[in-house]
């Protein structure tokens, strides 16, 4: 990529990227006071980045060349900035509260999603034996899963009572058979979220437990009393035998990792109810409203994702680690590889011309402190240098004690990666407690910190805090969309695998090799053939 800003960063980075991050705390005292930011229900540190009022200055100089404000404005209006689909990309519109374009839509399913929690909620549901559903199965994969999922893990504490929620999404039947052998078959829910209603593991998987119900209740009738389906495609659930009165509708405006705020969150809205489901999308809301009216200097995804496109752009680190202190955000690195590395992992532009820049980052991570205890080791003294967001919450619902290690190990992991501790450091401190092999000891002690990080902090996890949290990243991934100049909403990169896999499939069933592989999926395909006689 070549503009003004882009290569006054080039020229600006000889200036700052050998310099030490304790330098810099120790030369500015008030440097958190100068790189951090509060905004309503939470706070930002990014001082804990390499970089200088200079480095903002031309990063938000380089957002301006991309015209980001424009985009965001786009992206707003409902214009189809989703060029290769021919598509508006309008998440955003799932939560907005005032009039707009779609909200008669989206109300209508909203209303009958609120019909369906009442319903499950007050015992009514009946399945084929007219005993009330206890149980829900969701059966999805991708957007369709993992949305759901974290929503339901991280909001646990507000969960109704003897509400039980269990996923069912890899094609693999190990996962869907423990699921299986757990639930009572007249009274279990079974949701079905599929935008298409033709993904092969989400109709797989559908089809085999519509077997299971029917072999286990002998009723054919309990596939329309028990089973819901998700759909843009309402035709080919009522072909599949859900009753048309147990369907809710989604649309091809919302891509499938944007879809938490729809439908799809139904699960959800059973687990914890209606009021507490418009509690996240306010929260949602009010991080979109922050994202579209404040200035970029004073705008936390805008913020997040100019130091994420330093990072990966010019200091030219490749991975980036997201780390909850909390365990109800378990999910949340999972989720989160899904709407950065779908979205942004791509390298072709928005011309059709193959990126000339490095896009999106390698994403991992692990709720904290259990990470720790795993990959935290590389992210100290490895040799790839990690970004990584700390995520934590000043309160907690259970044990004051235990929150506390909680919070100060995140806060002492993000110090430690940032100070690191010297030769010198390791060695005086060998000598002060008597230590042998100190030459040995105290170079294997050593790293040199300087490693990256921001930090997010909020009140509460709440229905409120997770809306504004979440959308607060989606925000962040459309920015670095912007800035490399690429195609956030469309996922073709998937679509190769799908198409050959049809094919290896085909010769699997028909226990010949019949297609045009090469050689070495020739020969895997005749093992596993060979292997079945």
């Amino acid at each position: 990529m070549t503009s003004v800003a882009w290569n006054a960063l080039n020229d600006h980075l000889g200036d700052i990227q050998n310099q030490q991050l304790r330098d810099l705390f120790a030369a500015q005292k008030n440097r958190y006071q100068q790189f951090h930011l509060e905004f309503e229900g939470g706070l930002l540190d990014y001082s804990k980045n390499r970089i200088n009022q200079v480095t903002l200055d031309n990063l938000f100089a380089l957002a301006s060349e991309a015209k980001l404000e424009l985009w965001r404005e786009r992206l707003f209006n409902g214009d189809n900035i989703n060029h290769t689909e021919q598509r508006a990309v309008l998440h955003t519109a799932l939560r907005d509260p005032r009039p707009n374009s779609r909200q008669s839509l989206v109300l209508k399913e909203l209303d009958h999603m609120q019909q369906m929690v009442e319903r499950f909620s007050q015992k009514k549901w009946l399945g084929c034996s007219n005993k009330p559903m206890k149980e829900v199965v969701v059966i999805g994969i991708g957007g369709s899963y993992l949305g759901p999922k974290l929503a339901c893990e991280a909001l646990q504490t507000f969960a109704q009572k003897d509400v039980r929620i269990h996923y069912i999404s890899n094609v693999d039947a190990h996962e869907m058979h423990e699921v299986l052998e757990i639930i009572e078959p007249t009274e279990t829910l079974f949701i079905v979220i599929s935008k298409s209603f033709t993904t092969q593991e989400t109709s797989t998987n559908m089809h085999s437990c519509m077997r299971w119900l029917e072999e286990k209740t002998g009723d054919p009738s309990a596939i329309q009393k028990q089973f819901v389906g998700i759909t843009a495609d309402t035709a080919l659930a009522q072909k599949a035998g859900i009753s048309a009165d147990n369907i809710l509708s989604m649309w091809d405006w919302v891509g499938g990792r944007y879809s938490l705020w729809s439908t799809v969150s139904l699960p959800l809205a059973l687990l914890i109810g209606m009021d507490h489901f418009r509690q996240l999308l306010a929260g949602a809301y009010a991080m979109d409203e922050h994202f579209r009216t404040q200035e970029l200097r004073e705008n936390a995804p805008v913020l997040m994702a100019l130091i994420g496109i330093w990072n990966r752009n010019f200091l030219n680190l490749p991975a980036y680690a997201v780390l909850p202190y909390d365990y109800r955000l378990r999910s949340l690195p999972r989720y989160m590889q899904q709407l950065d590395m779908e979205s942004n992992g791509k390298n072709i532009d928005r011309k059709g011309q193959p990126c000339r820049h490095q896009t999106a980052p390698i994403l991992l991570g692990e709720a904290g402190t259990n990470g720790q205890h795993a990959f935290h080791q590389l992210l100290h003294q490895g040799t790839t240098v990690v970004p990584c967001d700390f995520i934590g919450f000043r309160e907690t619902t259970y044990s004051q004690e235990h929150h506390q290690i909680l919070l100060s190990n995140m806060l002492a992991q993000s110090q430690a990666m940032m100070t690191g501790r010297s030769l010198e450091e390791s060695t005086a401190m060998l000598e002060a407690n008597n230590a042998s092999d100190i030459d040995l000891l105290a170079g294997a002690m050593s790293f040199q910190g300087n490693r990256p990080s921001n930090t997010l902090l909020f009140e509460k996890l709440t229905p409120n805090s997770l809306g504004r949290l979440l959308a607060l990243y989606e925000h962040k991934v459309f920015v670095q969309g912007i800035i490399w100049n690429i195609n956030s909403f469309d996922q073709m990169g998937v679509e190769l695998g799908k198409t050959l896999g049809d094919k290896i499939l085909h010769d699997l069933k028909n226990q010949s090799v019949d297609g045009p592989f090469d050689s070495s999926t020739a020969a895997l395909l005749d093992y596993l053939i060979k292997r079945n006689d």
